[in-house]
């Protein structure tokens, strides 16, 4: 659900409560796209470029993920392709791919852990 108009403004609006936890694996940091720069300066990563073009996605795709956050603002960051990778920036937690989701939900209950 890329730039939705609903859910977009909700998971940003939770970014905003440091109690909350905003995460998403693989595509899912499409769905923080919602037409402002809610991630600028924020760290994170997800499915990338590389990832796209080795999985046959990237030629038929209207715009790469990684790309698109870059452009938001975002301060993107992968490891190499297909290797588990997870990011926590504050409240905001993002796994690269598939292979990421173990390693993303550790770093999801760290930081329930840590809210508590």
């Amino acid at each position: 659900m890329a730039v939705h108009p609903i859910t977009g403004p909700v998971l940003v609006a939770m970014l905003d409560n440091p109690k909350k936890v905003v995460a998403a694996v693989c595509h899912g940091p499409a769905g923080l796209l919602d037409g402002t720069w809610a991630l600028k300066d924020r760290q994170l990563t997800g499915f990338s470029n590389e990832e796209e073009t080795q999985a046959g996605f990237a030629g038929n795709a209207p715009w790469l993920l990684e790309d698109r956050l870059r452009i938001s603002g975002a301060r993107y960051i992968a490891k190499a392709p297909w290797t588990p990778h997870a990011i926590a920036d504050g409240n905001l937690i993002t796994g690269q791919q598939n292979y990421s989701a173990g390693v993303t939900a550790d770093a999801v209950l760290k930081q329930l852990a840590a809210t508590v």
